[in-house]
């Protein structure tokens, strides 16, 4: 099979999508609105500090943990949806390790902002 050569207008329309499924994603998910609602916050927060150019890329990567595991739990809770509606423990533990992994991404990001903004504040 041939390798398709690269095209630009190829890599817009994925960025369209990619776009398409975020929008989606905050538009559908009452969590992810609460996560965007804590992002600004803490992007608010970290100008007013005036956080490091570090303190800055821990916070990102910890807000960037947070929003790729609840794209991905989001994902798998829909997909066992589709496979089935009905109560299944094995679906039913599948989605609450996806929403573990959730709640462990948001406590990290958590942590890091009070070890980043505490001494600011005091």
């Amino acid at each position: 099979m041939q390798a398709q050569k690269f095209s630009l207008i190829r890599q817009l329309k994925s960025f369209k999508h990619a776009f398409a499924g975020l929008s989606s994603l905050v538009l559908t998910e009452h969590n992810a609105r609460i996560h965007f609602l804590a992002t600004v916050a803490v992007i608010v927060t970290s100008v007013v500090l005036g956080v490091s150019r570090h303190e800055g890329l821990l916070i990102t990567i910890a807000v960037g943990l947070v929003w790729t595991t609840e794209m991905f739990n989001t994902c798998i809770e829909k997909t066992m949806d589709f496979i089935s509606m009905e109560t299944h423990p094995e679906i039913k533990s599948i989605k609450d390790i996806s929403a573990g992994a959730v709640l462990i991404a948001s406590v990290t990001a958590f942590i890091i902002g009070l070890v980043i903004f505490i001494p600011k504040i005091l």
